[in-house]
């Protein structure tokens, strides 16, 4: 099973690819996509469309999975932010692939096993379960392979409830 895990944002969108085999967690790959903030929303959202499409005809995931939207005071930034989920979701389903939402409580208590973990205890994790321990990667990535772990975590449950499909 692969799994894509996307960490989206207006001006940074994480993505990170795992495979999960019997239980285990293989890297194969993450990167950010950095859009110009100098550059229109509606540019930057359709630049967000075609880097997330070549990116799944690349890796060819089986399914995808992407951080909840989560309660924030400037109501413009989540906003902006939906934007940005928007155009993941829609990649994520014109490919056909079925979607998981996880909150930032859930991956940080299903890698750290605290939810109120830190952003450098969860990127410490995010090194050993994809045995890359010494490999330098900024939060989005690490953030995005998080929420990929995660969904590999609940894979198990999903299958055994006839939730994914």
């Amino acid at each position: 099973m692969i799994i894509i895990g996307i960490d989206p944002g207006s001006r940074k969108t994480g993505y990170g690819i795992i495979e999960n085999l019997n239980n285990c967690n293989h890297y194969l790959g993450s990167g950010v996509i950095v859009l110009n903030e100098s550059t229109s929303l509606a540019k930057r959202l359709l630049i967000l469309n075609d880097q997330l499409d070549e990116v799944i005809q690349k890796f060819r995931p089986d399914s995808g999975s992407i951080e909840a939207i989560f309660f924030a005071k400037n109501v413009k930034s989540v906003l902006i932010l939906g934007h940005a989920r928007g155009i993941a979701l829609l990649q994520l389903a014109r490919h056909h692939l079925p979607v998981f939402e996880y909150t930032p409580l859930q991956v940080k208590q299903t890698l750290v096993g605290v939810g109120r973990a830190s952003k450098e205890q969860v990127q410490h994790m995010v090194r050993i379960l994809v045995n890359r321990p010494h490999s330098l990667m900024s939060d989005d990535e690490s953030d995005a392979l998080a929420v990929a772990i995660t969904h590999a975590h609940y894979l198990p449950y999903l299958k055994r409830n006839d939730r994914f499909s």
